[in-house]
């Protein structure tokens, strides 16, 4: 166990940092200057303003350290640290003072008060004060402790004043100090302050993310039953596919006959996958290129699956194959229609609201439709090509000014709505196929936001790509399709898949393989 003093970095950079901490036993503490801190940054419009007012909107409970002898303030639990790992002392010394408080009842039970503290407590040291937040989230209690100094030794300086003083305490009380500013570390390091940095929520080889697997099977079938028993077959989490390599014995000689398959774990079990019969039963407008877009179709039209990520770079076909799903599943009257959103991050917060831009709401949102149009247009130029009767039903020429017709012909015929994330809160979305395009800009916060207002019947994809970051709080490492792309690989709820081929053009396939 260690005591952990924490940098502001830490809780803004995801507030789940302290309950993973807590989780791993550590006791926690910050000082009086990371409040301020805090207090600082939640006014801002920002996912780290967003993180600091979740802090703050988390806190059940301030919890004086004061004498055993003292009675209960409204709204604290005082404690003295001798006291700290003399559970009963506590329930049976102030029972009664807890249960005449008019306070959350949740708070209160012993179940908490045993997990909340049961780790020691600091002394203060002289003209220090400590008091402990109760830091609430997902049904847990976080005790963290909150070092207040009245006066710093640390002599002012213009800059990293409040780092000098940060370190100060951790030096004075010999805590670890846990921060993700390099600098800040460097300084506490050559302080001789045991520091680390915490970069759990950043993946740094988002390629090694893979989702097939490779096996392989008899051509009757007959060892299908025995792999599923498998430890290896059992490790892996629903919606993984598996490319299979159909073998046979003949005089007890195995050889692989050449044909391959591919197959998908639902429910603890391999289902195999006829893609090339369900595409011509579905008839899709446009046929997927290759086996990743083939996949992507046929499990996004899978009944079962109601929630997917799909990342791959520009042209690779992720908005065509996506859209084309939603169409096949209102063919089969699994949803009603599809909604788009598509973030509109460009390159800061601000320029994600719509206000400044000319025309309606509707018109302004145009502006961020340009995926979904292009698939569309792509979509009708097809049908024309092969069919007398679809050139007269989608007049004009896509290519054209009269392409808008064709392309709001389309939208209506297809039930197809376009929504702003901005707008997205306080509202359900019911038996819809949902596309979320852009999700490397949608912190998880965002995620969470418009998953949450899926209704009953409703499915949802989220699209992106990991190495185009406009958001400037995000990075490559860390954004909402890795967040998805991570949950997907241990999680049997979520269908994953990367798209490796750009199609759409040799000079785009260079720049995304360059830069």
């Amino acid at each position: 166990m260690l005591k952990i003093l924490l940098d502001t970095s830490i809780i803004l950079d995801d507030t789940n940092n302290l309950l993973y901490l807590h989780n791993m036993g550590n006791e926690l503490y910050i000082t009086d200057i990371i409040l301020e801190e805090l207090d600082k940054k939640k006014d801002q419009q920002s996912e780290s303003g967003y993180f600091a007012r979740e802090f703050f909107r988390c806190i059940a409970n301030v919890i004086k350290l004061d004498s055993c002898d003292n009675t209960l303030p409204y709204g604290t639990k005082d404690f003295h640290p001798s006291c700290a790992n003399t559970e009963s002392y506590f329930r049976d010394s102030h029972k009664e003072k807890l249960e005449a408080l008019p306070l959350q009842e949740e708070s209160y039970t012993n179940s908490c008060i045993t997990q909340s503290f049961k780790t020691s407590v600091l002394e203060p040291l002289l003209n220090d004060l400590i008091v402990t937040l109760e830091f609430h989230t997902q049904n847990v209690h976080v005790p963290i402790s909150v070092i207040t100094r009245s006066c710093y030794k640390t002599q002012f300086i213009d800059y990293g004043f409040n780092d000098a003083r940060i370190r100060e305490i951790a030096k004075d009380y010999n805590l670890v100090l846990l921060t993700n500013d390099i600098a800040l570390r460097v300084r506490s390091i050559a302080d001789n302050i045991e520091s680390y940095s915490l970069k759990r929520t950043q993946i740094s080889n988002p390629k090694e993310i893979n989702f097939i697997h490779k096996i392989s099977l008899r051509r009757d079938l007959s060892d299908k039953t025995s792999y599923e028993e498998s430890k290896e077959f059992q490790a892996i989490t629903d919606w993984h596919i598996f490319e299979i390599e159909e073998c046979d014995y003949t005089d007890s000689v195995r050889y692989l006959t050449g044909k391959k398959y591919f197959g998908i774990k639902i429910q603890k079990k391999l289902e195999i996958l006829s893609l090339d019969s369900l595409i011509k039963e579905y008839k899709p407008y446009v046929l997927p290129l290759n086996i990743e877009q083939k996949l992507a179709y046929i499990i996004l039209t899978h009944t079962a699956n109601y929630l997917s990520i799909i990342t791959g770079s520009t042209g690779s076909g992720k908005t065509l194959m996506a859209l084309q799903a939603g169409i096949t599943l209102q063919k089969m009257g699994v949803v009603d229609g599809i909604v788009y959103m598509r973030n509109t991050i460009t390159a800061n917060d601000k320029e994600a609201e719509l206000g400044f831009r000319k025309g309606d709401e509707i018109q302004k949102l145009h502006y961020f439709m340009y995926p979904l149009f292009s698939s569309i247009n792509f979509i009708i130029e097809s049908l024309k090509e092969h069919s007398l009767a679809k050139r007269i039903e989608y007049k004009g020429e896509s290519k054209g000014f009269d392409k808008e017709d064709a392309t709001h012909y389309f939208l209506q015929k297809h039930n197809i709505q376009m929504l702003d994330i901005a707008h997205a809160r306080g509202i359900s979305l019911h038996n819809k196929f949902v596309i979320f395009d852009e999700v490397q800009n949608a912190s998880d916060a965002t995620i969470k936001l418009i998953g949450t207002r899926m209704g009953e019947k409703s499915r949802i994809v989220f699209l992106g790509d990991y190495n185009q970051i406009d958001h400037p709080y995000l990075s490559k490492s860390r954004n909402g399709a890795l967040s998805l792309l991570n949950k997907a690989k241990n999680d049997d709820f979520v269908f994953g898949l990367q798209f490796k081929h750009t199609i759409r053009s040799q000079i785009a396939r260079w720049f995304d393989e360059s830069f």
